[in-house]
Parts: structure tokens; sequence; C-alpha cells
């Protein structure tokens, strides 16, 4: 229920008595929330403003947006827990029943694992697939020896464990020192 500058108020008040162990949680406070009024990337923008770690407090039904909140970077989730939704109170039908917080909680552990570094390179399980999905270079037809290589002599086919595509531009024209026959992956000790 606050604007950014009224977490910058509250914020200061608390540094001010000496506390600078906190955590920033994004709140809708209905009950239950409404998806839609959410709003997770506030997170985000109380994180940038208060060089400050973030959660979100959900009052949603389900656990969707939480998890959601994890991938956008919540390092805490506050969730409302009950043992029956029916009973009396305002705070039991925004809760999570037993099976919902198991399921949250292992939603969440998936989530955290697969956030990964932020290094954008393969991962290590895929190792075996490269060279079955990535192609190379091969030879489209027999290619005999003393030839300049032209472009129709030259294909793009599975497995990737030869010359990759994107050197194709660089072998039309060269020499070939060796006959090469149909569908033999191309080598740069083949050429001049």
């Amino acid at each position: 229920m606050a604007f950014l500058g009224e977490v910058e108020t509250a914020l200061r008040t608390i540094e001010a008595a000496g506390n600078r162990e906190f955590v920033l949680l994004q709140c809708v406070s209905n009950y239950p929330a409404n998806p839609a009024d959410i709003n997770l990337r506030a997170m985000q923008t109380m994180a940038r403003a208060f060089n400050a770690l973030v959660g979100y407090s959900d009052h949603t039904l389900g656990i969707e947006v939480s998890l959601a909140a994890v991938a956008l970077g919540a390092c805490v989730i506050e969730k409302h827990f009950t043992l029956d939704r029916n009973l009396p109170g305002p705070d039991h039908r925004a809760s999570a029943e037993p099976a919902e917080l198991s399921a949250l909680v292992r939603g969440i552990r998936i989530v955290e694992a697969s956030l990964g570094d932020g290094r954008k390179q393969p991962a290590a399980s895929e190792a075996n697939t490269v060279a079955v999905a990535r192609k190379s270079l091969v030879a489209a037809c027999d290619v005999p020896a003393g030839i300049e290589l032209t472009e129709v002599m030259i294909a793009i086919k599975r497995p990737g464990t030869g010359l990759p595509p994107a050197i194709r531009d660089h072998l039309v024209g060269r020499m070939t020192r060796v006959a090469i026959s149909a569908g033999t992956l191309l080598r740069l000790d083949m050429f001049a």
C-alpha cells in the first residue's frame, strides 16, 4: 500500500535506529490479492533504488506468483499457511494448505536451481547433444584434387564434429590438395 517515497521514509527510519539488516517485501494487501495487481517488478525497482535485498509477501491464491517472484530475484517469500482455507478469519482464504506449501517449497528450489550464474555458455549436460545437433561442412559431391572449391561443392550436415558452417565462405575459392568423396567431413588440411 506504499509509494516508493514512503518505502524510503520507512527505510531511513529503520536505518536511523541502527538497523541495516532488512529485506524489502513487495506486497498487495488484499485477501486474496489479484495477480494482475501484484507488480512483481516493483521488487527490482526497490532493489535498485535502495541497494537492498528484496522479497515478496504473497496473498494470491496458488503458488505461481511466488515462483515468479523468486525468478525475479526475491530472496524471501512470505506466504500465509493454514490447515484449512474454510476456517473462520480473513487470512485463511489466501493461505496455503499443507500440500500447496510443500509444492511451493519444491517449486522454489527448482526455480533457484534453474537461475544459474548468468553466463551464456553451453550447459555441461549438453556436451553429448552438441555433436549430434550441430552441423559441419561436408563435401556435397565427389571433389577432385587440384580444383577450386565452389559453394555448390559444400553441404551442411550433421554431425557437428567437423568444420563449422560459419567458415564456409573461407573455404570457397581454395584449391583442394586431395580428392574428397561426397559426404566426407571437410578439414582445413584438405585445402591449399
